[in-house]
């Protein structure tokens, strides 16, 4: 069996290989540093030179002499974890390439934070993988499942201890292919990430006694397989803030409660502010929606709707840019053919 196949290696990949010259080598991006990454090969693991991959990526190299490799190309994802970058600039990070799963960890000895992980879960539907809800630590502390519940409508929410390993074995049989890790620093991915590999591959570390807050144990986003259920990890660091970009259907899908009660609203462009006939106003008053949860729904949506202008702001000037570049080389192309335009 060929390393790759421990590395979530299908048809799919192999097809999008053969589209290639067969003198590259195909590999899937295991780690990443400035100008450098890890890739694993048909011959194992390999230190490789080129930017703009991520973790999770699968590539294509160009094997130098001496077995070094420098990237080829980068071939085209089929999802990813993407989150807005804070501040002004309308960039994205990639936090993971190529997953299937992505587990939203939610600490049990720490306060619930449910506008947290309605954002966590938002960025898992936008990433293209089947979002989990993973809640750690429960043999440290309690929450309330049911709230999490109705901030988490449609994804599956196991409760585990890395300690005890309670829940390990329900969570992985809710598990596909490729599982991201996300959440919060001092959530427990790392500690789950180890629970579900049977081992220490990650590095943990105890949170802060004074404000229940981790530690950034996790510095940079790692593949790892698990030969025994045949899936792939990948931790990931804490987040300190979470910029949702790119998605009106991710919010859609984090908020799905609302959207079938929207529905339902007399007008087809209800703002639900304060409409006759507003469904969703109406399960307000009702007690069946809470005011917070319409009220972060309604902020993630504006939030998208901006970090996704000043995306589209970006393209555009980015083709303005390119445009007013070939003006300039024709310019000078006819200037030296001694022709006028």
């Amino acid at each position: 069996m060929s390393p790759l196949d421990h590395y979530g290696l299908d048809q799919h990949w192999l097809t999008e290989f053969e589209k290639h010259s067969q003198e590259k080598v195909l590999a899937r991006v295991v780690r990443v540093d400035r100008g450098e990454f890890d890739a694993v090969t048909d011959s194992g693991i390999v230190r490789c030179t080129g930017s703009n991959t991520c973790t999770g990526d699968w590539v294509t190299l160009d094997p130098r002499p001496g077995q070094s490799f420098t990237l080829d190309a980068v071939l085209p994802r089929r999802t990813a974890i993407e989150r807005a970058s804070a501040g002004s600039t309308s960039e994205t990070k990639v936090l993971g390439a190529n997953v299937d799963t992505v587990v939203v960890t939610v600490a049990s000895d720490t306060a619930l934070d449910l506008g947290r992980v309605e954002r966590y879960i938002t960025l898992a539907w936008g990433s293209g993988g089947v979002p989990v809800l993973a809640i750690t630590k429960n043999d440290s502390g309690s929450v309330d499942e049911e709230r999490i519940l109705a901030a988490a409508p449609g994804v599956t929410v196991c409760s585990t201890s890395a300690v005890s390993t309670g829940g390990i074995d329900s969570l992985t049989g809710h598990l596909r292919g490729t599982v991201a890790l996300i959440g919060p620093s001092g959530s427990g991915k790392s500690t789950l990430g180890n629970a579900l590999l049977g081992g220490s591959t990650f590095a943990t570390g105890a949170t802060r006694d004074a404000d229940g807050k981790g530690r950034h144990t996790t510095v940079h986003r790692e593949l790892v397989p698990i030969p025994t259920s045949g899936l792939v990890l990948l931790d990931t660091p804490g987040l300190r803030s979470v910029g949702i970009q790119g998605s009106e259907d991710a919010v859609a899908s984090a908020f799905s409660d609302i959207e079938e009660l929207a529905a339902l609203c007399r007008f087809g462009d209800c703002a639900h502010e304060r409409e006759p006939g507003c469904a969703v106003l109406a399960a307000v008053d009702a007690g069946e929606l809470t005011e917070r949860r319409l009220g972060n729904y309604r902020k993630l949506l504006r939030e998208n709707a901006w970090a996704t202008s000043r995306h589209d702001a970006r393209a555009r000037n980015e083709k303005l840019r390119e445009y007013k570049q070939i003006s300039k080389s024709l310019r000078r192309k006819y200037a030296a053919e001694g022709r006028v335009r």
